[in-house]
């Protein structure tokens, strides 16, 4: 039995402690929270609550943490873990400075630790499996990949200048997605608007960004992102290749459909949070990070997967910011 640690109690975290529970081979023995009321809230009989994570980390009683607090303090957090000797499963980003995050990889690997990124996506059952198809070669040579996510509602402003702005924020998940079905990216091009609130532009960043990425292979991958979508939360997915294709939709509450004399097979609002929509993917990353620590196995989507998808934020950052468009006419 691995036990395990989960550092910050906000809404990832109570997922987190809802998937561990439900591993068979993990045991949540601690949470911990500055605000410790917080942490009390979502620790259930047996769990040890602290207000001091590095408490947690040394603890006899860990084998491994869970890192869901704010993005500043994931670097500090990984490597008190990794000099304790736990393996890390650890919220993205890594960090929102990518020299910082390179030099935490760099020490990681000096010390020979084990770090898991919570790209959980990789782990949705839905996106595995045209991941698998597309591996076995139902679709021929992958040319193109569509990446679709919007949110239901904005964040709060206030999170706007902390979040490290959309591309690092929110695009991060497709960027790893991109990466993870086609290998090696050598190109980026971004382009950010603001349509949503006047004020995050005021703020310095976007409400809505496009990516579009070249891959080694010669296959292009577009991404799509919007901070608000009126139908719920909007995760789509399509991959095009030399012998056909294969799409993810959009999930429904339920699956009950109607017909008549405006509409035929109308579904009902898409699902409205990350929770819902990829609790079982939250429950799988959950579950192989546990497998490859009992196996003895890599650790994936690992700490250089997250370094690589921070350096593609990055790069679209810097483009969707400084680089004019061509004016035609």
């Amino acid at each position: 039995m691995i036990n395990i640690a989960i550092i910050g109690a906000g809404k990832i975290a109570a997922v987190h402690a809802d998937a561990v529970r439900r591993c068979k081979l993990t045991n949540l023995t601690w949470i911990t929270n500055r605000t410790i009321e917080k942490a009390h809230a979502i620790a259930g009989p047996g769990v040890k609550v602290s207000s001091d994570a590095y408490a947690a980390i040394k603890a006899p009683d860990v084998d491994a943490i869970i890192i869901t607090t704010i993005t500043e303090t994931h670097v500090a957090y990984i490597l008190a873990a990794v000099h304790a000797g736990k393996a890390v499963l650890c919220e993205k980003p890594v960090d929102l400075d990518l020299d910082r995050a390179r030099k935490c990889l760099e020490r990681v690997e000096d010390f020979g630790g084990q770090v898991q990124m919570g790209f959980n996506r990789r782990y949705d059952p839905s996106i595995l499996e045209i991941h698998e198809r597309i591996s076995a070669g139902e679709i021929g040579t992958l040319e193109q990949l569509t990446l679709i996510s919007r949110d239901e509602f904005p964040p709060p402003l206030e999170y706007v200048p902390l979040s490290g702005g959309i591309f690092k924020d929110m695009m991060i998940h497709e960027l790893d997605l991109a990466r993870f079905f086609l290998g090696l990216i050598e190109s980026i091009h971004a382009v950010g608007q603001n349509v949503v609130d006047p004020r995050v532009k005021e703020l310095g960043d976007f409400d809505g960004a496009v990516a579009v990425l070249r891959a080694k292979s010669g296959a292009i991958g577009t991404i799509i992102n919007d901070r608000r979508c009126v139908y719920g939360w909007d995760q789509r997915i399509e991959a095009f290749g030399s012998l056909g294709s294969l799409s993810m939709t959009n999930q429904h509450a339920t699956s009950v459909v109607s017909s008549g004399t405006n509409t035929t097979s109308a579904h009902g609002r898409v699902t409205s949070n990350n929770a819902q929509r990829y609790g079982a993917a939250f429950e799988a990353q959950v579950a192989g990070f546990a497998r490859a620590l009992d196996k003895g196995s890599p650790l994936s989507p690992s700490l250089q997967d997250g370094v690589e998808a921070l350096a593609l934020a990055e790069a679209a950052t810097i483009q969707a910011h400084n680089t004019p468009a061509t004016v035609l006419g």
